[in-house]
Order: structure tokens, then C-alpha cells, then sequence
């Protein structure tokens, strides 16, 4: 019986795979605009033609989340993705600005690594494999081990359909024995020119040191506050279809509420009212010790489970079976506090604060702790209120009236839709975006000249008998000029 190394088996895979999406990546060159447009329409098709069956095959293989949401995941990331870049210029000529004698040239960057983590597998395919083509780039995935089935079949689906549409043969492409070598492989190769890195802090601080240009995204735990000008109601139904939606999947989604003890007492009530559980003192004890694996990052075991679950899980006997979030009372935040982190999961933090002032100050320190950069979410009818905490938290999408979850991703909202969501370098990412086809491809610009060496040059002026006042007018001039 023959032994094979996986380590192995995984880099040669991840070189066979890079050659080959290479020479495909020369061909994508030389294809127009119109023809790039052919084959983006036809992952798309395939994408929402089979997102229903994906997001079963995902739920099954992963255990995260549920069929349904991952349904509606996979539809964002092809139908409403590609309504979003179907008219969008992105190879030749951008712009040609004639007034400036400035030309724009969109030119793909080559060959992308793409990672795919276990909680957004089958999206995470179809929406980096349709901004990865629009931009005229090859793309190889490395798949999370967890997921691998999912994300496989996924790529099967959308490469067969882009190649009868014309793509070139290569240009999506999937490691099918993964392993961190594999990986590591992928991300440094020289034939890599671009990482798109979405999984857990360790994988995007991987790509971020890998030597090649990275775009990452860091953890979410974005705070939502909700202010006495809200509306309570609606406000506790959008954080919690939010946090519910494939049972917190997505990094956007809520991770802790704060409100002003002055409406204390409306919150919990709604909180109650719309079937979400607040843990006794007690409770807060065993579930706390159970977010946290001994290294102190998330269990895995809560991750895309229902409350229900995890309350079952955690062995707490008094949660109702109709509870959709469970939420505990909290005053701190750190590394010692397990419902300050990050929890891919229908948990809250709850926070009550004396004022505003100290709702701002913790939803900072909470962003600070883990999240910075991310999303902020705030629920208020003052719009001085949501310009207060625009100017002062460190989050690169601020969501307003809206759920944290699909708001960020831009599906309850105008912002771009897409499942890779910068956080800026507060957050230790290359972009505060929501990452787009325009975010992967280098813009060549063409520049005529439009002003002589006289007009600009201080030591001409000099030579041609200008004393210092006039010299002082030319530099005004052109810093006019150039404003303009």
C-alpha cells in the first residue's frame, strides 16, 4: 500500500495549481472587457443556480450555521455581488479624463491565493472567484480542511460554467489536500502575486508576513449601542435576526450590546419580549468558561451553533427552547472577560452605562480590545448622536438603524456588497474596504505634459531675471493649479 506524505502532496498540488492558473492568468490578459464581462456572468449564474444545494452541502459538512442562511449567503455572493460589478470597467481603458490629459488603464495583478474559511465556505468561493475574474486575475483557493467538500464542489460548479463561457482552463483552481504547508506554499510561491485572506487571526497574520501584498481582514467584535432617541423595539429585532442570521457566522454581526441605564428597563424588556435570555450571575459562570478553549481563543464547539445548542452544550437546564440570543450582564473588558472577545455564535455582551460619554468610552475600549477597524453599530434617531460616535470609534464601517451582520456586508445597506471587509491599518489590514474588483487590480496611469519647465522651476525663474515676490506668485500659481 503506498504512503503519501500530505504535506507533500499538498505543495505540489499548490504548484501544479499556480502554473497552470498562471498560464491561464497570460490569457485573461489578452481578453477585452466584454469578453471578461461573458464569463463573470456565467459564475454568477452558476453560483445562484446552485446556492441552495451548496449552502445544504455546507451546513452538513461544516455542522456551522444552518442551510437556509447559507442559501441567502451564496445568492448575495453571486446574484446581488454581480448586480453590484456587472457595468463596471475594469481592463484597458478606465478613464480618459481629456480636460487633464490623464488615462487610466485597469491591469489585472496575475495570480491570486485565495483562503476560505469553515464559516462562509461555499460564498467565500463564489465571491472571490467573481471579483477575482471581473479584475482580469487568476485565483487559487486553499480550502479550510473542515470545509473541504463544500468548497471543492463549489469550485467544480463555477469553473465548469466559466470555462464553457471562455475562461481559460486553470484560471480557478482548488488545492485538494490541504494542509498548512500547502498553504504556506500558495501564499509565497513566486508565481503568487496577491493574497485575499479570509479564516481565523493566525491564517491573515500568515499572509501578512508571507512577503507577498496581502489583503486580510481582521476579528470582528463590533459593539451596537442603542440610544434612548431609538426605537427599542426595532432595534433589539435587528440585532438579534443579525446575531441569529446563520447563527453568527458572519464577522460583521453583533457581538455586544450598550445602552445608557436611563432605558434599562425598555431594553431588557424587549430583550425578553423578543425571546432573548439574559443569564443569571450563575449561568454567566458556566457559559463563560465555556467560550473559551484553554489557549484562550473561541471553542470551537459554539461556533454556528443555535443558543439553544449551546445552552444544551454548556449544560444550562433553564434556557427556553424559543431563545434566539443569550445575552450576560457585563462591566469589563479583556482577555480575562470571555464575552468581551469575538463570539461566531448567538451570544451577547450587555453593557449599561451611566451616560453617553461612558458608552463611547467602552464601545472604544471594546474595538481597542479586539474588532478595531471592523463595524460599529448604532441604533439612534439623533443624528448628532451618530456623528459623535462617527468621528470618535475606530471602526471602518459605522451601521446605522440597521442589522450588523448583512449591513456590513451591504445587503441592508448602499455600502459594496462583499464578503472580505477591511479594517484599515487601525485593524492591521491594507484596506478599510469592503473589497471589490477595483481593490485587486493596479491602475496604470498615462500622463501628458501640460505645463513647461518655466512655469515650474524656481532656479529658470531665477535665470530669467524674477526676483523672490515674483517667484513667490509662479509657486502660488501652480499649487492653484494643482488643487484645482
Amino acid at each position: 500500500m503506498e504512503i503519501k506524505d500530505k504535506d507533500l502532496v499538498s505543495i505540489q498540488e499548490a504548484r501544479c495549481c499556480l502554473r497552470k492558473a498562471n498560464e491561464a492568468h497570460q490569457k485573461l490578459c489578452r481578453m477585452n472587457q466584454e469578453q471578461i464581462d461573458k464569463i463573470v456572468k456565467a459564475i454568477a449564474e452558476a453560483g445562484e443556480n446552485n446556492a441552495e444545494r451548496l449552502g445544504t452541502l455546507a451546513q452538513k459538512e461544516t455542522g456551522f450555521g444552518n442551510a437556509k442562511d447559507k442559501f441567502t449567503k451564496n445568492l448575495f455572493a453571486s446574484r446581488t455581488l454581480y448586480e453590484a460589478i456587472k457595468d463596471l470597467k475594469t481592463v484597458g481603458i478606465l478613464r480618459d479624463d481629456k480636460e487633464k490629459k490623464v488615462l487610466d488603464i485597469g491591469v489585472s495583478v496575475g495570480v491570486i491565493a485565495g483562503l476560505v474559511p469553515s464559516t462562509n465556505p461555499t460564498s467565500t468561493v463564489i465571491f472571490k472567484s467573481l471579483i477575482s475574474i471581473k479584475a482580469g486575475n487568476a485565483i487559487v483557493f486553499s480550502p479550510h480542511p473542515n470545509a473541504k467538500n463544500c468548497i471543492l464542489e463549489t469550485v467544480k460548479c463555477i469553473k465548469e460554467a466559466a470555462e464553457k463561457a471562455g475562461c481559460p482552463e486553470g484560471a480557478i483552481s482548488c488545492i485538494e489536500t490541504p494542509t498548512l504547508n500547502g498553504t504556506k506554499e500558495l501564499m509565497q510561491n513566486n508565481l503568487t502575486a496577491l493574497i485575499l485572506a479570509t479564516g481565523g487571526p493566525e491564517m491573515v497574520k500568515s499572509a501578512y508576513t508571507s512577503g507577498k501584498p496581502a489583503i486580510g481582514v481582521g476579528a470582528g467584535n463590533g459593539p451596537a449601542f442603542i440610544h434612548k432617541s431609538a426605537d427599542i423595539k426595532k432595534a433589539i429585532k435587528h440585532i438579534f435576526v443579525s446575531k441569529s442570521f446563520d447563527n453568527g457566522t458572519i464577522c460583521a454581526s453583533e457581538q455586544s450590546i450598550i445602552i445608557e441605564k436611563c432605558c434599562q428597563q425598555e431594553v431588557e424588556k424587549e430583550i425578553s419580549a423578543q425571546n432573548g435570555y439574559i443569564l443569571n450571575d450563575d449561568e454567566k459562570k458556566v457559559l463563560e468558561k465555556f467560550i473559551l478553549s484553554p489557549r484562550g481563543t473561541m471553542n470551537p464547539a459554539i461556533v454556528g451553533k443555535s443558543a439553544t445548542e449551546i445552552a444544551s452544550l454548556a449544560g444550562l437546564k433553564n434556557v427556553p427552547c424559543n431563545t434566539k440570543v443569550l445575552l450576560a450582564r457585563e462591566t469589563k473588558v479583556g482577555d480575562a472577560i470571555p464575552f468581551s472577545h469575538e463570539k461566531l455564535c448567538p451570544i451577547l455582551a450587555y453593557y449599561a452605562e451611566d451616560n453617553i460619554d461612558m458608552v463611547l468610552e467602552k464601545a472604544i475600549k471594546i474595538l481597542q480590545f479586539e474588532g478595531a477597524g471592523h463595524t460599529f453599530c448604532i441604533h439612534a434617531n439623533d443624528e448628532e448622536v451618530v456623528k459623535k460616535f462617527a468621528l470618535e470609534v475606530p471602526a471602518s464601517r459605522i451601521l446605522v438603524n440597521t442589522l450588523g451582520s448583512l449591513g456590513g456586508i451591504g445587503s441592508t445597506t448602499n455600502l459594496f456588497p462583499s464578503l472580505t471587509l477591511g479594517c484599515g491599518a487601525v485593524g492591521g489590514s491594507s484596506s478599510s474596504n469592503n473589497i471589490g474588483p477595483i481593490d485587486i487590480i493596479n491602475i496604470r496611469r498615462v500622463a501628458y505634459g501640460v505645463r513647461e519647465p518655466e512655469s515650474v522651476c524656481v532656479n529658470n525663474c531665477c535665470d530669467n531675471g524674477y526676483n523672490e515676490s515674483m517667484i513667490q506668485q509662479v509657486v502660488e500659481q501652480i499649487m492653484q493649479k494643482l488643487m484645482e
